[in-house]
């Protein structure tokens, strides 16, 4: 496949390895070949690495299944999803789950990645709305200082909050970052 195909949101292989571009960056130098300047991220590890992809090198654009799934639950064999066409159901292990574990409440929809009938990775939605179990008392009149304080949320992750915060209360959290966004 071309260099110049290469884009964001793609899943390539590489050297027999499968990789999402998390961003790439076209270079012609002048009189020289061009080449793309790549951040990649191994589906199966989640390493993020920095590529140079030349003319040469060999990519393609692997065929890959994406599930939308259900999540049910979480027991001793690990986390079950349900496809919600078929149902049918699978579970994922702590391993393929990694840290999405922090956003995931139950019947929340994911995307399981397939690859030659192998789980490969899960995507979480971009926003979550968990509710705050645990924290100190927020304060009227703290909205305007960019303080934090730590807060635990319904599904057991630890972010931190701003001061006005209180148990109860509703917040969108980016997964892809953690961070606190707004209250609901």
């Amino acid at each position: 496949m071309e260099i110049t195909a290469l884009r964001s949101g793609m899943k390539v292989e590489l050297a027999g390895k499968l990789y999402v571009v998390v961003s790439a960056q076209h270079v012609s130098p002048g009189n020289k070949r061009a080449f793309v300047r790549a951040r990649i991220k191994d589906l199966k590890t989640g390493q993020l690495l920095e590529q140079t992809v030349r003319e040469g090198n060999e990519f393609r654009v692997p065929d890959f299944e994406e599930r939308e799934m259900q999540y049910l639950y979480k027991d001793a064999q690990g986390y079950h999803f349900m496809d919600n066409e078929s149902y049918e159901q699978t579970f994922l292990t702590d391993g393929q789950v990694g840290d999405s574990w922090k956003w995931m409440q139950e019947n929340t929809m994911a995307k399981i990645l397939y690859h030659n009938g192998i789980i490969i990775s899960l995507e979480m939605p971009l926003f979550a709305e968990l509710v705050v179990t645990e924290t100190d008392p927020g304060f009227k009149g703290d909205t305007a200082s960019t303080a934090t304080k730590a807060a635990k949320l319904s599904t057991g992750a630890s972010i931190q909050v701003p001061l006005f915060i209180n148990v109860g209360d509703k917040l969108k959290i980016d997964t892809r970052t953690g961070e606190y966004l707004s209250r609901v």
